[in-house]
């Protein structure tokens, strides 16, 4: 077989995949490429490319609902729900530049292919939910070379799993999708970013959960400690001289107006208090979403946390206490983003597990992202459910082999 396919349509996508398993040979699925350094190094010098296999397919903006290859570019996506005044709720984040992947002017962001594979959502994902909460259909062909469709706009569904949530999140190791369908929603009218100066962690930590379980509808809390802070573009965070607390509402704007008046008045006593505008607002979150501040660190480990939030102050001090790095907290403390000088995957591990939280180590050289468990390590009974669904979609383990476990 060649060494790299790029097919155009589902009928060679599943031309290659039925001729792979009959060859036993291993594939590497790829969209735009901005994503290949997340996760473990495929096993495999054959690639699979579907930045090929592009388009929408269906937009209806009344029904909420969009269908699309693959291969489509998010600039492609938003470019046309931002002609509609709608968006993607779970906010895909652009990791392309963290990652040190593609970035052409027409794969910035990656795909939806790979956005939805590798279930990536940004900071509204406590209330929008995550890429899977968002994927309503899919087509797609399997390890057995055989085409499937389920959930969303077709007439025939696969039963036993809900194929659109367990594809969500298997980076490609179970099924090549040739089709996604995908609920869209209306973009606010406006959006605000209350910053409140200068709290420690754990008093931020207080500070977010006092916003989002408020009845104001935070739809974003972040905070950056001020190392962390000191490196945004957006003037008013960088020149705050210290760390910033950061709570977004949106909606229309005496909404918007009224719930920021009713924020600064619940978080007066915490310190200082600005206001975030339109392009300011916009721009400091594409930077959390992103991952901006650790991004152009070559020479450092970057851990994505997965923690309750009341915990992620209390398990970044541990790690930090052993480790030489910076932090920063997304999802209202839940998400924490560290970058250390080592990987120090020993003392993560330990201190998030004291959570019942998870780690992945998200950027890393390929020798560190081999030998580590890039992911979760697997209890012993979801491991073996992990390899009958494995065995079920894909037997001759042929499609993204090793990317997420050993022998997976």
């Amino acid at each position: 077989m060649s060494d790299r396919f790029a097919p155009t349509d589902a009928a060679q996508v599943l031309e290659v995949v039925a001729s792979a398993a009959a060859a036993e040979t291993p594939l590497e699925v790829v969209g735009a490429g901005s994503k290949r350094a997340l996760g473990r190094p495929v096993q495999t010098n054959h690639r699979l490319e579907l930045a090929g296999l592009s388009g929408i397919e269906l937009y209806e903006p009344a029904e909420l609902v969009m269908t699309a290859r693959p291969g489509t570019t998010m600039a492609a996506i938003e470019a046309e729900l931002q002609g509609h005044g709608q968006q993607l709720a779970f906010e895909p984040p652009d990791l392309g530049p963290l990652l040190g992947g593609a970035r052409a002017d027409n794969t910035i962001g990656g795909t939806i292919g790979g956005a939805i594979a590798c279930n990536l959502a940004g900071p509204r994902r406590p209330k929008a939910g995550a890429a899977r909460d968002h994927f309503l259909g899919v087509e797609a062909v399997t390890g057995r070379g055989e085409a499937i469709k389920a959930g969303g706009r077709v007439v025939k569904n696969v039963t036993g799993y809900d194929l659109c949530k367990l594809f969500a999140g298997s980076y490609g190791t179970l099924a090549v999708m040739t089709s996604v369908t995908v609920k869209v929603m209306p973009a606010p009218e406006k959006t605000r970013t209350v910053l409140v100066a200068d709290l420690d962690d754990h008093d931020a930590g207080r500070a977010m959960t006092a916003a989002l379980t408020s009845p104001h509808e935070v739809s974003a809390a972040a905070h950056l400690p001020a190392a962390v802070a000191a490196r945004s573009g957006v003037s008013y965070v960088s020149g705050a001289g210290g760390a910033v607390t950061a709570l977004r509402v949106e909606g229309p704007a005496p909404s918007a107006e009224h719930r920021c008046q009713a924020l600064r008045e619940l978080l007066s006593g915490c310190g200082d208090i600005e206001e975030l505008h339109g392009h300011n607002s916009g721009a400091l979150w594409c930077e959390v979403g992103n991952v901006t501040p650790f991004t152009g660190q070559p020479d450092r480990v970057v851990w994505r946390l997965s923690v309750p939030p009341t915990a992620g102050a209390t398990v970044a001090a541990s790690i930090l206490a052993n480790a030489d790095g910076d932090v920063f907290y997304d999802w209202g403390g839940g998400l924490v983003w560290l970058s250390l000088v080592d990987d120090h995957g020993a003392t993560v591990r330990a201190a998030v597990a004291e959570t019942g939280g998870h780690a992945t180590l998200v950027v890393a050289d390929a020798v560190r992202r081999d030998a580590l468990a890039v992911f979760e390590p697997q209890e012993p009974g979801l491991k073996v459910l992990s390899a009958r669904i494995k065995d079920g979609f894909d037997p001759g383990r042929i499609l993204n082999p090793g990317r997420m476990y050993p022998g997976v």
